[in-house]
């Protein structure tokens, strides 16, 4: 289905679409809702808002679905934002702002939080904050609203939250969901899985919000990072390593020095920035002890002393009703030397190429109420990056390529289940100053995932995702605003499907008018 499209302009004016993107919305259930308004604020400085939960009246408390969603205006003259919501100290959003027209911009971010249920299910306090800097020159007053909207259980089913692109198993909401006191975990001593949730973002405006273009000292280049830039979010119980990631190359919506091409699509999870998520069940053998265990994240690749990584951290627990406490043991924890090697070639156009990788498993068993369950996570991780500029750069260029790939067994009674995810991250970008001051960026970006389900050796589940930005901007720089003689032609395609599946949406803009909205599936 083709939706109307607008007549561009010839260049950008004051006024453009609001921002939006071709991902999929919420599926909601036909039970009864009840909304309930968790923040509303102004946000002009870096004063956080404080404000209390209550959970909604008349649906229960047992939810098929929670929707939170996220309404913002703004206008005028403003930077991109980072903003978190914290609800009883557990992080069930993390965002980012767009960057406003003359006459002003809305937009809108839903999110799927049932699996935060338990902590909704009592009063709790809230925390917010999108960071910002109102003054005569950056006039834009961040003006949001965030509701959660609950919706009763089905009587027959108990609620469910997965979805199967982003995670990698398929689940019924956890019993508790924890965060870390002073950087230790103390679980229940008859938790049976562990998921660990962590929302690692390089931000804050200094060059980890650029880690993938980061050069060693001995190249001249503005960011520079002893080793490169091979970034690596790794997450440990006790100093033994229990997890690796690589992270979502993320560009912000100031991101490539030119924001025309973000003001309508932003680049993908942008707006809702999903964690990176371990799963931990090898460790809940260890961790049943009653006793508080240290949990650290830590980024690789970061210089020492630099700041730029939040990495908040929450941890779903999963309990065995039948046992007061589950006891196990971690079996096997091999990892392969870790890669991480760059080769500089100066010249009239530099060049650095940037190889990496590591590999992780970990094993371990519980003694549950149904048995010896053993549970093996496996997750290899690649990059490969080819980064080029000239002197000044004036051209700036790189194409990069992320994997990380993981298995996850599970082996008790029955049919060892076999859940394995490969994903793929992309990024090809040109950014080149030329005569008049013209500055152009022609840029794709990449986030693809494959996730299978298989018992006893039978597919019985699959998925897979495509969401494909590409933009081509140009104005002058060095000007004011009305003096840039912006044009830009930005699109997106948004593919989702697998067994019993299927979403196709794709945008067009062109100089921030909506020119083309299609939908295949």
């Amino acid at each position: 289905m083709m939706r109307a499209a607008a007549e561009p302009p010839p260049e950008f004016g004051t006024d453009w679409h609001d921002p939006l993107t071709a991902a999929p919305p919420i599926s909601k259930p036909g039970t009864k809702a009840c909304e309930v308004t968790v923040a509303e604020a102004q946000f002009r400085d870096f004063t956080p808002y404080k404000g209390a939960y209550a959970p909604p009246r008349g649906c229960g408390d047992r939810w098929s679905k929670v929707v939170l969603r996220l309404d913002g205006k703004v206008k005028g003259r403003q930077y991109d934002r980072l903003g978190y919501l914290r609800i009883g100290g557990v992080e069930v959003l993390r965002t980012s702002t767009p960057q406003p027209s003359p006459d002003g911009i809305a937009w809108s971010v839903e999110k799927d939080v049932t699996r935060y249920s338990d902590t909704l299910r009592r009063a709790r306090d809230v925390e917010m904050l999108i960071g910002n800097v109102v003054d005569d020159t950056y006039t834009g007053i961040l003006d949001v609203k965030v509701t959660l909207t609950f919706y009763a259980a089905e009587r027959t089913a108990r609620s469910a939250t997965q979805n199967p692109q982003h995670t990698q198993h398929t689940q019924d909401t956890p019993d508790r969901v924890l965060t870390l006191d002073n950087g230790t975990l103390t679980t229940p001593r008859n938790s049976e899985r562990l998921l660990a949730e962590v929302y690692a973002t390089g931000s804050g405006g200094g060059c980890e919000e650029y880690w993938y273009l980061t050069v060693p000292d001995e190249a001249p280049y503005s960011c520079k990072a002893d080793n490169g830039p091979y970034r690596e979010v790794q997450i440990k119980v006790d100093g033994h390593l229990a997890g690796i990631a690589s992270p979502f190359p993320t560009v912000w919506t100031g991101g490539w020095s030119n924001p025309f091409l973000w003001y309508v699509i932003p680049g993908p999870r942008a707006f809702d920035v999903r964690p990176i998520t371990y799963d931990l069940t090898p460790f809940a053998g260890v961790l049943n002890d009653g006793k508080a265990h240290r949990v650290e994240v830590s980024v690789v690749g970061v210089p020492q002393g630099q700041s730029g990584w939040s990495t908040p951290v929450n941890v779903l627990v999963w309990q065995d009703e039948g046992r007061k406490q589950v006891t196990g043991a971690v079996t096997r924890q091999q990892e392969s030397v870790p890669d991480n090697s760059t080769s500089y070639k100066p010249g009239s156009e530099h060049r650095l190429d940037t190889e990496g990788g590591h590999r992780l498993t970990v094993s371990g068993y519980v003694d549950t109420s149904h048995g010896r369950v053993t549970t093996t996570v496996t997750r290899a991780l690649a990059h490969t990056s080819t980064h080029r500029w000239t002197a000044g750069e004036t051209m700036d260029a790189l194409d990069a390529r992320w994997t990380d790939d993981e298995t996850v067994t599970t082996a008790g009674r029955g049919p060892a289940r076999v859940i394995r995810a490969d994903r793929t991250y992309t990024m090809d970008g040109t950014t080149t100053l030329g005569d008049g001051d013209r500055l152009r960026t022609v840029l794709a970006l990449g986030d693809r995932a494959a996730v299978e389900e298989s018992r006893g050796g039978r597919t019985v589940a699959w998925q897979r995702l495509d969401d494909s930005y590409a933009g081509d901007a140009t104005y002058t720089a060095n000007v004011p605003r009305d003096q840039r003689h912006a044009v830009a032609t930005t699109s997106e395609r948004y593919r989702l499907y697998g067994s019993g599946s299927c979403y196709d949406r794709s945008l067009t803009t062109v100089q921030g008018a909506l020119t083309r909205d299609r939908t295949r599936c």
